[in-house]
């Protein structure tokens, strides 16, 4: 059976169980209601898409950074950058958002919640991309460097003809999932009143009354992102089998 029909059968028999549950609790639903919102939806979609994207563009530079920190040789700046990963990693996104806009943002005036939302998820995202770039750039064989060296090539130009390459073909696919999670993370940008997807749910649902119809199409729209991004990955992924094979 291709891959295709398979997937199509197991989405379809899910579609109808979800129907069927649907139609033996009876419920009302109230689609006119939540349409009247509908730019209100598309906006904190809108708004979740491009805090999302800038997030992801930082948290590459400050994983990337603090990468270079923990291969660095140097025990400060080693030690700096494992603080900061198991840090973040440690502890709830929720209250890295609480603290760094109510706290940190306001001790240092910054008062645009949507840069301080950024700004943190860029670095809460950034302690994951920085492992899996330490572990992108682990993963060149020793022997291939040692190589590089033996011929007459820089340091600098190893780095840049012999590992870089290397490595951002591994860890691409690892980031693209990251990127996946990023986009659902955002969601909690709404405990900073940042009018993004998920409140733009929220309020729907106040104006409306109508809870499943205002949180349905919040689903739809994440998986609208999240969907082709996972494609990307698996893309990506057989991409690095074929080129390493």
């Amino acid at each position: 059976m291709p891959r295709w029909l398979a997937h199509t059968i197991v989405v379809i028999l899910l579609i109808a169980g979800i129907s069927l549950a649907f139609a033996r609790v009876g419920y009302a639903w109230n689609w006119a209601g939540v349409w009247e919102y509908r730019g209100l939806l598309v906006r904190g979609w809108l708004t979740t898409v491009g805090v999302s994207l800038a997030a992801l563009a930082a948290s590459v530079l400050v994983g990337a950074l603090a990468a270079v920190m923990l291969r660095s040789g140097r025990p400060l700046l080693e030690a700096a950058a494992r603080v900061y990963v198991e840090l973040i990693r440690g502890t709830p996104l929720l209250v890295q958002l609480l603290l760094g806009f109510y706290v940190v943002a306001s001790a240092v005036g910054l008062e645009n919640r949507y840069v301080a939302g950024v700004l943190v998820l860029a670095l809460f995202a950034g302690a994951y991309m920085a492992e899996i770039f330490r572990g992108g750039l682990d993963a060149i064989p020793r022997a291939q460097i040692d190589s590089a060296r033996a011929i007459g090539l820089t340091p600098s130009q190893t780095l840049r003809l012999v590992v870089l390459p290397q490595a951002v073909r591994l860890v691409l696919p690892a980031v693209a999932g990251q990127l996946v999670s990023l986009v659902k993370d955002s969601s909690l940008l709404s405990v900073i009143a940042i009018s993004e997807f998920t409140l733009a749910a929220q309020e729907v649902n106040s104006f409306t009354y109508s809870t499943l119809e205002s949180y349905l199409p919040l689903a739809l729209g994440y998986l609208a992102l999240t969907l082709p991004l996972s494609a990307l990955a698996r893309l990506l992924e057989r991409r690095f089998r074929y080129e390493t094979a």
